[in-house]
C-alpha cells in the first residue's frame, strides 16, 4: 500500500444516467464492475435499486419485478454470485424489519423468502444496524438495535449481541436459521458496527472480525470469531487503533481490512455519557488492519486536514465497495446541525487504488500485416490505462518524420471517468474486448514438415506432422473458439466468429442484434462471460437465458441482445505469418538479449492496440515511461520508428492505476508479414448435417491476388499427441476452390479432442495465392466436458 502522503484519491466527476439522491444508511455490493446500491434515507427512506457501472461511468435504474421489498435503511446486504440478499433494517421511523428478500440480478427479480426457524430458539427479531456477512453458503448475523416498544412512535432501544447462521440453497432460496453454540466471551451488545470474514490463503480457518459500533457510546474493540470452532476471542493488535466509531465501513482487499469514516466522539467526550447528550462529529480517517499480522496502519489520521479537497470529506453512514483492488465510496452524512435538527448528506463518489495493478496476460495477436499488428490482452479490472512496449533485434533506425505527432501528454492526468476523453492515449483503439478473455494458442513452436504450400502429397488424407521450428515466429495462426451446439443433426448451429480481419466489438450473428435493449440489462453477460473465462483461457460462454453483451466504451449506452438459442461465443486469436520458408533480408542487431531496450508503443485506455510505430528512446535513456504520481511521458518530443515487414518484435504490457505502473506481462513475440501472401480466411461457421458437419468460411479480406485454393485440416489422434498434447498432428480433409466442405462422421471419429483449455476439436483453414499459402485460421469447436464422440 502507498504511504499516507502518496494516497491518490480520485473523485468521479463525469458520469451519466439518473444519479441517486444523497443519503445515509444505505448498503452496497459489487457484481464484477457494477456497484449495486439499495435503501438508505434522507427525507424519507429510499426504496429504489441503483446500479453504477464503474467501467462506463453510468448510473441506471434496473426495471425490477417480483416481490419488491419496501425501502429500508441500516439493513443487511450481501452478494452471492449474482444473487443479493437483504435482511432487516428500518422500514419507517421506529419500525424495524426481520424479513428476508432475495434479488436475482440476472433477471432483476425480487423474491421474498421464508427461512425455517431455528430448531431451538426464536428467529431473529426485527432490527437495524446489524452486521450480515457471507462466507461459502452461509450468512452470519450479529447484533443490531431492536425496539422494545410495540408502539413505533415510542422507541425503546435495545442493543443486541445475538448470533445467527443462515444456510443458503445453491443458486436460489434458503434453508433456514440456526443458532450456533459459541465458545469464549461474546462481544458486548452493539449496532452500527462492521463485520468482515477473512481466511488466510492455503491455511487456517475462516474468521469473522467485528470492529467498533455503538452501545451507549462508540466502541473501538476488535473481536474475532473462528467460524470452524465457533470460538470468540479478542486478538492482540499492534499499531495505532482507530478512534472509537460507529457507522463506518470495513472492506477487505487481500489480507487487509480497510476502515474508513464513521461517527467519532469529540475530543474530551466522556465515553460514559450518552451520545444523545453531547456533540459528535464525522471523520475522514482511514486505516487498515493487516489480518495476517494483526497490525494497524494509519493512512489518514483523524487530525490531518484536507485544504485542497483532495480526498473525501468526513462522513458516516456511507457505503464502500471493493472492486478488484480499488475501493469506491459513495454518499453518507457529513454532520448534524443540532440547532436545525437536520443533517447534511454528501452526494460525491470517490475511489482509491489500494495497490498497483497485477500484470496483464501476455499480449495476443489478432492480426498481422506487413507493417502493423493488431494486438490485445486480457483486461485488468479497475485500471486507468495500459503501457505497451516492444523491442526487436533490428538496429533502431532514423525516426519517422511524420508531422502528425501524438498530442503532448506531459502533465496530463488520466481520468477514465471523463467521458470521451482519450487525450492521454496515443495510438489507442476505441473498440474494446471488455467482456471476453482469450486463449493464446502456442502456434509458435509449431511448423509444418512440408513444402510452403502445405501439400505433402496428392492424397486428401495427407497427414501434417507438427514439430519444433527453428524459426517458429514464421508460423503463427488465427485461432477461433467455437461453442458446440446441442441441436439435432439437421439444425444449423450458427456461429459468430471474430476472424482476423473482423471488428472486435460484439461477437454475434447479425440477425441477433437488437439496438433497443435498455441499459438496465447490461449487467449479467459481463458477469457471465468473465466467470466462464476465469476458469479457462478460451473465450467461451454457455447458453444462458436473458443475457446481453455490450461494448464498454465510456460513451456506450445501449446493448446488443442475444436470444438464448443463438448464443455462441467464439474468438479469433492470432493471425500471422504465411507458411513460407522465405526469410526477411533485414539486418539483425548485434545487441545481446539482456541489452535490448524496451521502447514505448504508447499508453492505451482499452485492452487492444493497433501498432504500426513505436517511440525511440533518447540516447542514454533506459526508459521513458513515468506514470502514476509523476507526469506522463511527453511523446510529442520523441521520434517514432515504423515497423518493418518480415521482422520479429517482442511485446509486453503493464496496467496503470492511481498507484502507478504495475508489473509487466510475460513477453510475446510476433512477426510482421512478408508482402504478397493472402490473409487468413474469416467468418468460420460450423453446422451439423446428415453426413457429419458442414464447415464454411469467407475469403480473406486481403487476398493479395487471386485465391487458387483453400485447404482445411483436422487435428487427429496419434501416439505423438498423447506424449506431447501441445504438438498437434493435422490431416488435410479438403483442398479446393470452394469456401466450404463436409467433414464426415468417419473423419470426426479420428479427431483429437484438445483439452488445453476446454474440450474442443481443432480445425485449420488457409488460403493460397500465386505466392503460396497465407496464415491459417485455427478453429476450436467446443465439445462440452464429456469425452463422447463428436456429434453425440
Amino acid at each position: 500500500m502507498a504511504a499516507p502522503s502518496l494516497l491518490n484519491w480520485r473523485r468521479v466527476s463525469s458520469f451519466t444516467g439518473p444519479v441517486p439522491r444523497a443519503r445515509h444508511g444505505h448498503r452496497a455490493v459489487a457484481i464484477r464492475e457494477l456497484m449495486i446500491i439499495f435503501g438508505g434515507g434522507n427525507e424519507g427512506i429510499a426504496d429504489e435499486l441503483h446500479v453504477y457501472n464503474t467501467v462506463t461511468n453510468q448510473w441506471f435504474l434496473p426495471a425490477v419485478r417480483g416481490d419488491i421489498p419496501p425501502g429500508c435503511a441500516a439493513h443487511g446486504f450481501v452478494c452471492d454470485g449474482t444473487r443479493i440478499l437483504v435482511f432487516g433494517g428500518m422500514v419507517e421511523y421506529g419500525r424495524y424489519s426481520n424479513e428476508l428478500y432475495e434479488l436475482q440480478a440476472s433477471r432483476w427479480l425480487w423474491k421474498k423468502v421464508k427461512p425455517h426457524p431455528p430448531s431451538s430458539g426464536l428467529p431473529p427479531c426485527p432490527r437495524l444496524g446489524h452486521s450480515f456477512s457471507l462466507y461459502g453458503n452461509k450468512c452470519y448475523l450479529f447484533g443490531g438495535l431492536a425496539n422494545e416498544s410495540e408502539d413505533s412512535n415510542n422507541n425503546v432501544p435495545r442493543y443486541l449481541n445475538d448470533f445467527y447462521e443462515l444456510e443458503l440453497q445453491h443458486g436460489s432460496g434458503v434453508v433456514g436459521w440456526s443458532i450456533p453454540v459459541t465458545k469464549g466471551i461474546v462481544p458486548s451488545p452493539r449496532e452500527s458496527h462492521t463485520a468482515v470474514i477473512y481466511c488466510k490463503k492455503d491455511s487456517g480457518s475462516p474468521k469473522m472480525y467485528v470492529f467498533g459500533g455503538m452501545c451507549g457510546a462508540r466502541l473501538d474493540d476488535l473481536w474475532q470469531l473462528d467460524l470452524e470452532t465457533m470460538s470468540w476471542s479478542k486478538p492482540e493488535t499492534k499499531g495505532t487503533v482507530p478512534l472509537p466509531r460507529s457507522l463506518h465501513t470495513a472492506s477487505v482487499i487481500g489480507n487487509k481490512m480497510y476502515i474508513f469514516g464513521g461517527w467519532v466522539p469529540h475530543k474530551g467526550e466522556n465515553i460514559e455519557t450518552s451520545p444523545h447528550d453531547c456533540e459528535w462529529r464525522c471523520t475522514s480517517s482511514f486505516s487498515y488492519l493487516n489480518l495476517d499480522t494483526a497490525e494497524w496502519t494509519t493512512l489518514v489520521s483523524d487530525s490531518q486536514e484536507d485544504k485542497k479537497n483532495s480526498r473525501p470529506r468526513p462522513r458516516a453512514g456511507h457505503c464502500a465497495v471493493a472492486i478488484g483492488t480499488r475501493l469506491y465510496f459513495w454518499s453518507g452524512r457529513d454532520g448534524y446541525k443540532k440547532a436545525l435538527n437536520s443533517q447534511v448528506c454528501c452526494k460525491d463518489l470517490w475511489y482509491l487504488d489500494t495497490e498497483k495493478p497485477p500484470a496483464p496476460s501476455q499480449v495476443q495477436l489478432i492480426k498481422a500485416t506487413t507493417n502493423s499488428f493488431h494486438v490485445k490482452w486480457d483486461e485488468v479490472p479497475t485500471v486507468e490505462g495500459y503501457l505497451l512496449q516492444l523491442n526487436t533485434d533490428l538496429p533502431y533506425q532514423a525516426a519517422s518524420s511524420d508531422s502528425t505527432a501524438t498530442p503532448n501528454m506531459q502533465g496530463v492526468r488520466m481520468d477514465p471517468h471523463r467521458q470521451g476523453s482519450n487525450s492521454t492515449i496515443p495510438n489507442s483503439i476505441s473498440d474494446t474486448m471488455n467482456s471476453t478473455k482469450t486463449e493464446y494458442t502456442a502456434m509458435k513452436g509449431t511448423s509444418v514438415k512440408n513444402r510452403p504450400d502445405l501439400k505433402a502429397s496428392t492424397d486428401s488424407n495427407a497427414t501434417l506432422h507438427s514439430s519444433l521450428a527453428t524459426n517458429a515466429s514464421n508460423h503463427n495462426s488465427c485461432v477461433v473458439d467455437v461453442l458446440r451446439k446441442n441441436e439435432g443433426p439437421h439444425t444449423s448451429a450458427t456461429i459468430g466468429v471474430l476472424s482476423s480481419c473482423l471488428d472486435l466489438r460484439t461477437v454475434i450473428p447479425e440477425t441477433s442484434v437488437s439496438s433497443s435493449v435498455s441499459s438496465a440489462q447490461t449487467m449479467v453477460t459481463q458477469q457471465t462471460i468473465k466467470t466462464e473465462s476465469s476458469s479457462t483461457n478460451g473465450a467461451v460462454v454457455k447458453d444462458e437465458t436473458s443475457l446481453t453483451t455490450f461494448s464498454t466504451k465510456s460513451e456506450v449506452d445501449e446493448a446488443c441482445a442475444l436470444p438464448a438459442s443463438k448464443i455462441s461465443r467464439v474468438e479469433a486469436h492470432a493471425t500471422v505469418m504465411p507458411f513460407s520458408k522465405e526469410t526477411p533480408s533485414n539486418p539483425v542487431a548485434t545487441m545481446k538479449a539482456g541489452e535490448r531496450q524496451w521502447c514505448d508503443v504508447g499508453i492505451f485506455k482499452n485492452n487492444t492496440a493497433l501498432v504500426s510505430q513505436f517511440y525511440l528512446l533518447p540516447k542514454g535513456k533506459q526508459s521513458i515511461s513515468k506514470i502514476g504520481n509523476a507526469d506522463a511521458p511527453d511523446y510529442s518530443l520523441l521520434k517514432k520508428q515504423d515497423l518493418v515487414p518480415g521482422t520479429g518484435y517482442r511485446f509486453r504490457v503493464a496496467a496503470i492505476n492511481g498507484c502507478g505502473i504495475g508489473p509487466f506481462s510475460k513477453i510475446s513475440e510476433f512477426k510482421t508479414c512478408i508482402p504478397g501472401f493472402p490473409g487468413a480466411p474469416s467468418a468460420v461457421r460450423i453446422s451439423k448435417n446428415v453426413e457429419g458437419i458442414h464447415l464454411s468460411w469467407e475469403p480473406p479480406t486481403s487476398p493479395s491476388g487471386n485465391i487458387l485454393e483453400y485447404s482445411a485440416y483436422l487435428a487427429i489422434r496419434t501416439a505423438q499427441i498423447q506424449d506431447n498434447p501441445s504438438q498437434l498432428v493435422f490431416m488435410r480433409i479438403y483442398c479446393g476452390l470452394k469456401t466450404s466442405c463436409i467433414v464426415t462422421a468417419g473423419q470426426l471419429a479420428n479427431a483429437h479432442i484438445d483439452y488445453t483449455s476446454r474440450p474442443a476439436i481443432v480445425f485449420r483453414i488457409s488460403a493460397k495465392n500465386e505466392k503460396g499459402y497465407g496464415p491459417a485460421t485455427q478453429v476450436r469447436w467446443l465439445q462440452g466436458n464429456n469425452k463422447k464422440a463428436p456429434l453425440n
